[in-house]
C-alpha cells in the first residue's frame, strides 16, 4: 500500500530526462563497532567538520563527518554482489572486461550503471539518480572517538624478528566509538518502484563501511522516514542541528552513549514538520513506512530476488535497443 501511495512520486518507467519527482529517505546510522572514516593506512585524523551545534544554540562544535563516498560506494558494492550472482552485470564495450567500479570501464547497461550512474565510459556519462550528502554525528566528535594502539607480534611472541628487527607494525589510531549516531538524508530522482526498492534494499542490507571494513565499521542503517515532493528535504546539517536543540529542550543528556529512543522521538518530531515546507508534499505514517520496508525485505528475499532483480534488469532493455541502434547508425555514417 505504501508503495501505491508513493506513485506520484515514482517513474512509470526508465527515462532519460528528469522530470521532477522525488522521494526523501531520513536515516539513522549508528556504529555498532569501532568504525574508522578516513583513507585506509594514511594515518591522518578522522574526517571532522567545525559547524554551529544547533539551530538555536549558535555555539561552534566539531561534528564527525560520514562523508557521501564512505555511504554510496558500500552500497553499491553490496548491490553488485546480488547482480553477479545473478549473472546481471554486462560487459564493458571498450575493455571487453566485466564492468566494475572504479575501473574507467562501466558496462553502461547494468542496474548499477542506470540508477547510481557512471562516467568515463564508452559514449558518455550517466547521472546518477541517488542523491547522497555528507552525514553529521549529533554529538560533538570529542565524546566520541578513541585510541586504539595496535601491534602485530612475531612467531616468537615478541616484537623482534629472529633477525633481531624491530616490528614496524606499531602505532596508534584514532576510532569511532560503538553507539555513535549519524543523521543523513538520500535523495531518488525520478526512480521507479523497483529502483525504489532496489536502492533502499542495498542501504538495508549493508553493514560494513569506512576503513579496513573488514575487521571493524559495523553499522547499523534504520529509515526514519519517507517523503515525496518535487524538491529535496532540508539537509542532513540542518536535520542534526534541529535534533541537538530538541534534545536539550527535552533535557536529554547530551553525552555518549546516547540515548537512541530519545534521539529517535526527538528527530521524528523534527521531521514530522517537514511536510509543510516548500515542495514536500507528503509523509509516510509509521504503519506506511514499516509496509515498505516489509514490501523490501520480501523483494530482497531467497524466494523473491531472482525475478525481481531480473525484472528491474528487463525494465533497462528498450533503452539499451535504442543506444545500440543509435551506435550502428553512428558506425555507418562514418
Amino acid at each position: 500500500m505504501s508503495i501505491e501511495k508513493l506513485q506520484s512520486f515514482l517513474a512509470p518507467n526508465y527515462e532519460n530526462f528528469p522530470k521532477g519527482r522525488t522521494i526523501g529517505v531520513v536515516v539513522l546510522r549508528t556504529t555498532q563497532s569501532e568504525t574508522i572514516f578516513r583513507t585506509e593506512g594514511t594515518g591522518e585524523p578522522m574526517c571532522r567538520e567545525s559547524v554551529q551545534a544547533g539551530v538555536q544554540n549558535t555555539e561552534s562544535i566539531l561534528r564527525l563527518v560520514m562523508t557521501k563516498r564512505k555511504q554510496v560506494a558500500p552500497e553499491r558494492r553490496r548491490g553488485r554482489e546480488f547482480l553477479r550472482n545473478h549473472e546481471l552485470l554486462y560487459t564493458a564495450p571498450k575493455s571487453d572486461s566485466p564492468c566494475s567500479l572504479n575501473t574507467n570501464a562501466p558496462c553502461e547497461m547494468c542496474v548499477d550503471c542506470f540508477l547510481y550512474g557512471f562516467a568515463a565510459g564508452g559514449e558518455g556519462a550517466q547521472k546518477s539518480r541517488i542523491w547522497t550528502e555528507d552525514a553529521f554525528s549529533v554529538l560533538p566528535s570529542t565524546e566520541l572517538i578513541g585510541d586504539r594502539t595496535i601491534n602485530a607480534v612475531f612467531e616468537t611472541g615478541t616484537m623482534r624478528d629472529e633477525k633481531g628487527n624491530a616490528s614496524t607494525a606499531l602505532k596508534t589510531s584514532e576510532y569511532i566509538k560503538p553507539g555513535v549516531h549519524f543523521l543523513d538524508i538520500a535523495t531518488l530522482k525520478d526512480v521507479t518502484a523497483d529502483e525504489l526498492r532496489y536502492a533502499l534494499g542495498n542501504l538495508l542490507l549493508t553493514t560494513r563501511y569506512g576503513a579496513v571494513s573488514s575487521r571493524v565499521g559495523r553499522m547499523e542503517n534504520q529509515i526514519l522516514g519517507v517523503f515525496g515532493g518535487i524538491s529535496e528535504l532540508p539537509s542532513s546539517l540542518e536535520l542534526v542541528q534541529g535534533v541537538y536543540d530538541r534534545l536539550i529542550a527535552e533535557n536529554v543528556a547530551l553525552e555518549h552513549p546516547l540515548n537512541t529512543n530519545a534521539l529517535i522521538e526527538a528527530t521524528q518530531s523534527v521531521i514530522n514538520t517537514w511536510t509543510n515546507k516548500r515542495g514536500i508534499s507528503m509523509q509516510l505514517s509509521s504503519e506506511e513506512l514499516d509496509a515498505l520496508i516489509e514490501d523490501i525485505d520480501r523483494h530482497w528475499s531467497l524466494d523473491e530476488q531472482e525475478t525481481f532483480l531480473k525484472r528491474l534488469d528487463e525494465s533497462y532493455q528498450p533503452y539499451r535497443q535504442i543506444k545500440q541502434q543509435s551506435t550502428k547508425k553512428g558506425r555507418k555514417n562514418k
